[in-house]
């Protein structure tokens, strides 16, 4: 199975790397088109400021590229926000492959969110084998609001999004990397996963 970690200098790529290769598979980091086009499973990273994390896709051509893979791909924390319609970070247009925009959390809370919270509302192949209500772990200061899109849940003064699914596109707030067995079998989960889930 070829694995592609998409590398646009905005993604914490090597702790992804990392989980994987304990999973048995090796990845390869690439921004190369053809290499992403051809991969079985694309994982799209995101770590940092919205608004620079889509100049870079720009400038290396894969905004346009990510929303016509048909293969099945994951964004992860940024990754995910940048696939929705728009995120409040930045003033930023998005993907448009989830149709939500981005919020910035503004609910009484302690911002950015860093730590461990619950899943629940676990609505997935993503989730096989994953228990309602295990720990994640987050560090983020924006949220997608529950959509249709929505395949599971966290509440951070407002109940949210921490994952997203569409077609073939698969998006997670959390870092699955970082969130211990859990983390690691969704990710199995992930690679598991059929062209048609």
């Amino acid at each position: 199975m070829k694995i592609v970690i998409i590398d646009y200098g905005a993604g914490n790529i090597q702790s992804i790397k990392f989980a994987i290769q304990r999973l048995g598979y090796e990845a390869v980091l690439s921004n190369n088109p053809e290499e992403i086009m051809e991969a079985d499973k694309v994982i799209f990273p995101g770590v940092g400021e919205a608004s620079s994390a889509m100049k870079k896709l720009k400038e290396s051509g894969l905004d346009t590229l990510v929303p016509k893979l048909r293969q099945p791909v994951l964004g992860i924390c940024l990754g995910m926000q940048l696939m929705c319609n728009y995120t409040e970070e930045g003033d930023t247009k998005g993907l448009g492959i989830f149709d939500v925009d981005v919020l910035r959390f503004n609910h009484g809370v302690k911002v950015p969110q860093i730590g461990w919270n619950q899943i629940e509302s676990l609505e997935s192949p993503l989730f096989a084998d994953i228990n309602e209500k295990e720990y994640i772990y987050l560090v983020h200061s924006y949220y997608a609001p529950v959509v249709e899109d929505t395949i599971a849940t966290s509440n951070y003064g407002v109940e949210y999004s921490t994952a997203l699914h569409k077609n073939n596109f698969y998006g997670t707030q959390f870092h699955p990397e970082k969130s211990s067995m859990v983390g690691e079998r969704i990710l199995k989960n992930f690679l598991n996963l059929s062209t048609t889930n």
